[in-house]
């Protein structure tokens, strides 16, 4: 890699362009094409094919879920966001997208561990910008701790 990195040889997209970005977003976004994703995955193969046990077990936990629930809304709906989209992307996308505090908030409204229900990554995985980079950057669990920064770690391509 160069270090002749400048701001006009860095591409950045249109909705990017029009906020203000720092030096390490426009890196991000100069390199994010080429971290993630390592291969595309085509729209037919990017859900899981749930089973009919992991479907009513999803079902069983959601209906749980809500008729114990008791605090704020969007807790709630936050964590079955979290329940749903966990097969597509995996428990370690999971962790890049929420931080410890919040997996454990959400595991505690569904009574679930999050490593206990869904697979380490799911097909969905690979279109995760933060899972790549925290793959390729630094050890997974520093990342997920916050020892290294993450930028645009919500992003899928």
């Amino acid at each position: 890699m160069s270090n002749d990195i400048n701001e006009k040889s860095l591409p950045v997209n249109s909705t990017a362009s029009a906020k203000k970005l720092s030096t390490s977003h426009k890196i991000i976004e100069a390199f994010a094409d080429k971290i993630a994703p390592t291969r595309h995955v085509p729209h037919g193969e990017r859900l899981a094919q749930l089973t009919n046990e992991q479907k009513l077990q999803i079902q069983t936990i959601e209906d749980h879920a809500i008729s114990n629930f008791s605090g704020m809304l969007d807790e709630l709906e936050s964590a079955l966001g979290m329940l749903r989209i966990g097969h597509h992307f995996g428990w370690r996308t999971l962790y890049i997208l929420h931080s410890k505090k919040t997996i454990r908030k959400y595991e505690e409204i569904l009574d679930i561990k999050i490593r206990d229900v869904f697979a380490e990554e799911g097909p969905s995985a690979e279109r995760s910008i933060g899972l790549a980079l925290a793959k390729k950057a630094t050890n997974f669990w520093k990342a997920v701790s916050g020892e290294f920064k993450i930028e645009n770690r919500r992003e899928v391509k």
